[in-house]
């Protein structure tokens, strides 16, 4: 425990003007007249939960003075003080505490879990580690763009043991990104204090490991903190590099109040309170001659009319009515899909050649495009998709990545949030479930919940039949699927691949698009060579007949174009889905009510996958025209095996002509 000497705050106000002094006293005072009024409404009833910040407004106040107004700023949960100091109107912020719809998220989500592209702010999301390689992408599109900006994101001495913590440091050193981590080192996350979080003495010394500059500053300091990152946030515009910040503090409230504080010994709380931030300050004020007992009693009113006021309107805002319509049309950005014609000039390339000539078109059209890829730079990618994309375009935009495919993913969607466009390549579709979190909680939902465009394609090579093993062959697209706000893509034909490909980096919202390593190289088609484009949502219909509706994707397509040659017998539609969200539902129901017949034809383990769905969507929509029970086709339920004999047991594609044959005996 400290002495009680070194509890009295030190201020050294080096050159600051009276009125920055000012300022930064009634930018706290703020956040605490607010946060007192919330805790009354709280034992009220009428405000749900409450994350208390008192006692920490000079490292929210203090950072965000030092950062310009149109820089980034990425918050948690109990930084209240930067979106009081960026001015937010007061009754916004109520009406998004109270769900009302003049706050942020239409009432989708609470308290500080939004965003503001109006005030440069972008809020957490209760996976706390994201943050982090979100202000990576934002830095970099500042890099990229050379406008002399720096971007501040906070963390909790206890998210930084997530591994998005080390994974975003890591990257923000290797492309020296001009980022301040700022860790509000508080003392305990919820109830498990620092002593059982990390076994250093300092968190800031972690930044040694990932050769960055780091500094511990007094986050109950306001002016320690002002002039500090004051003057780092100078630095880091004329010289990008990030910087790890430790803000020693403390959390005197709960995590949330209902929490309470009782795992927290008396004389502990009691130290810091006698630390507290704005009565120091205050008593400061006093004795420089720059603050009084009348001036700031004003001050006080002042903001107690403001939140008086602006509560008044949010109270008196009505409830929002349910709008099934405006829930639906929100999970994705709209846009306005613009065809771009095939021109008549073909030429023959597998599937694999496609890919890369799309992609390079699609750079080639959007200036603000960036590539991430593990190898993909100068080694062109282990398939060599983007072999001699670093000569074309820089390394600035075609950029190897540690091994890091969770920060990699959120760079991404740090780099739409800076208006910029990413494609994220997954060295195999297996490894996305090392960046699973930031694709299904961060990409997924952010338009829905604040209107944030996800501006990501992450490319997927997938499947077997190539003997690569469980953890390189999964097609595993029945993960993504499931999930609103994610569009899936899933090609079977080179001309398919070039032009779904170039779609996808058009659209806003976040795509998955898969690619059968199968396929790569053993498909070849003549191409358009132009760009062009395929809108999502339209399947292919690739024969026809009157017998049976074979419904796939992927290497499944040519599975049953096999068969079909083989078997010229067998009259039958053949349905290449091409996308699987959003889902071409008429040409399944038109096909399958012409034949009475479906079988749904999946690579992926049968449990769980696409084929139960569209299964499902027949028995329930087009039961009167079956003449059959709907036949679903998949791997066996074990993982992928490597050996031959084994992967090919696994597949079913030894087993497509008995289940035609006996769904057309039926």
């Amino acid at each position: 425990m400290p002495t009680e000497t070194s509890q009295k705050l030190s201020y050294n106000r080096v050159d600051l003007s009276d009125d920055i002094l000012l300022r930064l006293y009634y930018n706290m005072l703020k956040p605490r007249l607010i946060e007192e009024k919330m805790l009354i409404l709280l034992r009220q009833g009428k405000i749900s939960k409450w994350f208390s910040g008192i006692g920490q407004e000079a490292i929210s106040v203090g950072v965000t003075m030092a950062m310009q107004n149109d820089e980034y700023i990425l918050p948690m949960h109990r930084n209240l003080g930067v979106f009081t100091t960026r001015q937010i109107p007061l009754n916004r912020l109520f009406g998004q505490w109270q769900g009302k719809a003049s706050g942020f998220t239409k009432g989708r989500d609470r308290s500080f879990h939004f965003g503001t592209q109006e005030y440069k702010i972008v809020g957490m999301i209760s996976h706390l580690g994201p943050q982090l390689g979100v202000a990576d992408g934002i830095a970099l599109a500042n890099l990229l763009k050379k406008n002399n900006q720096a971007t501040a994101v906070f963390t909790g001495e206890g998210g930084t043991s997530e591994g998005d913590f080390h994974e975003a440091l890591n990257v923000a050193s290797v492309w020296q990104l001009p980022v301040l981590f700022c860790i509000e080192n508080n003392g305990y996350g919820l109830s498990t204090p620092t002593s059982e979080q990390y076994n250093c003495e300092h968190l800031a010394q972690r930044g040694e490991g990932y050769g960055m500059e780091s500094h511990i500053i007094d986050g109950n300091n306001i002016i320690e903190v002002y002039t500090k990152v004051n003057a780092l946030a100078e630095s880091i515009r004329e010289n990008p590099r990030p910087v790890l910040l430790e803000f020693k503090t403390f959390r005197r409230r709960g995590h949330e109040e209902a929490s309470g504080t009782k795992y927290v010994p008396e004389d502990l709380m009691q130290y810091w309170e006698e630390k507290d931030p704005l009565d120091n300050y205050r008593n400061y004020l006093i004795e420089e001659g720059l603050l009084n007992s009348e001036k700031d009693a004003e001050m006080v009113a002042e903001i107690k009319s403001e939140i008086d006021d602006n509560l008044e309107i949010a109270f008196a805002e009505e409830d929002i009515i349910p709008d099934l319509t405006t829930e639906l049309n929100d999970v994705y950005k709209p846009y306005d899909y613009q065809e771009f014609k095939e021109n008549s000039n073909n030429q023959e390339l597998r599937l694999i050649d496609a890919i890369s000539e799309g992609l390079k078109q699609s750079m080639e059209r959007h200036e603000d495009l960036v590539i991430m890829g593990q190898d993909i730079a100068e080694y062109g990618g282990v398939f060599k998709i983007t072999d001699g994309f670093v000569d074309a375009f820089g390394k600035e935009r075609v950029r190897n990545t540690p091994i890091c495919e969770s920060a990699i993913v959120e760079a991404g969607m740090g780099l739409s949030i800076a208006g910029m466009k990413a494609v994220v390549e997954m060295q195999f579709a297996d490894f996305v479930s090392s960046g699973f979190n930031p694709i299904v909680n961060y990409l997924a939902k952010s338009h829905y919940r604040w209107g944030q465009q996800a501006d990501v394609v992450v490319r997927m090579p997938c499947g077997a039949g190539v003997g690569a093993g469980p953890f390189h062959s999964q097609t595993n697209e029945a993960w993504f699927t499931k999930t609103p706000g994610l569009k899936v893509v899933y090609p079977a034909f080179p001309s398919d691949a070039k032009g779904l490909l170039n779609t996808a980096i058009i659209d806003p919202n976040p795509v998955l698009f898969f690619e059968h390593k199968a396929l790569y190289r053993s498909i070849r088609q003549e191409v358009p060579t132009d760009y062009y484009t395929i809108p999502f949502g339209k399947a292919s219909v690739l024969k026809e007949g009157n017998e049976i509706s074979i419904i796939t994707y992927g290497a499944g397509v040519h599975w049953a174009l096999d068969y079909l040659n083989e078997n010229p017998n067998v009259s039958a539609d053949l349905i290449d889905l091409r996308s699987l969200q959003p889902l071409d539902k008429d040409a399944i129901y038109n096909s399958v009510k012409k034949t009475g017949k479906a079988l749904i034809l999946q690579e992926d383990s049968l449990f769980g996958g696409i084929a139960s769905d569209i299964s499902a969507m027949l028995m329930e929509d087009c039961f009167e025209y079956l003449d059959a029970p709907v036949k679903r086709l998949a791997s066996i339920e074990t993982p992928i095996p490597f050996v031959g004999q084994l992967e090919a047991q696994y597949l079913p594609k030894k087993d497509l002509g008995d289940a035609i044959e006996k769904l057309l005996a039926y």
